[in-house]
């Protein structure tokens, strides 16, 4: 398993909590931006750098990714296709995007997108609340388990 990052967009604290799984668990971590960040110095995580430009970061993420890698995002259409290749899809909230689930997330994000352009809404979503970053946090940890205990199963096979 990989966990790839939609990083342009990540929270900082949701990026600290994906640094310190990384080293605990040693699970690789990619960092895709379309600007240079600061990553700690650890043979698991790594940043890759991509041109600026409309959905540059989410091409390449959706290039790379495979079968039951993890893609970190808030961007719903980008999870969608994450889930169409087998991957898994971890909003920084701790939301997990699933098959069963995407559809109803995109309806809702296109309703709302409209709202928003009609001007009948303004703003975005709340700032990462200490509980969101539980739940991710939580979360993380869940798929970070099953995926070890699944490789150890198949290792022993």
């Amino acid at each position: 398993m990989r966990i790839f990052v939609d990083a342009d967009a990540c929270p900082k604290v949701i990026k600290d909590i994906l640094f310190r799984a990384a080293i605990r668990t040693e699970t690789k971590v990619i960092l895709i931006a379309n600007k240079r960040l600061e990553i700690p110095r650890s043979p698991f995580i790594t940043m890759h750098q991509v041109a600026a430009g409309f959905d540059v970061a989410d091409n390449e993420i959706v290039l790379q990714v495979t079968p039951g890698d993890l893609v970190v995002t808030a961007d719903i259409p980008l999870a969608d296709l994450v889930i169409q290749k087998g991957g898994l899809a971890l909003n920084p909230r701790g939301r997990l995007y699933t098959k069963t689930n995407i559809k109803q997330y995109l309806t809702t994000r296109n309703i709302m997108t409209e709202l928003r352009d009609s001007g009948i809404i303004t703003g975005g979503p709340d700032a990462i609340k200490q509980r969101d970053q539980h739940e991710f946090a939580n979360q993380l940890d869940r798929l970070i388990t099953k995926w070890g205990v699944l490789s150890r199963n198949t290792r022993n096979k």
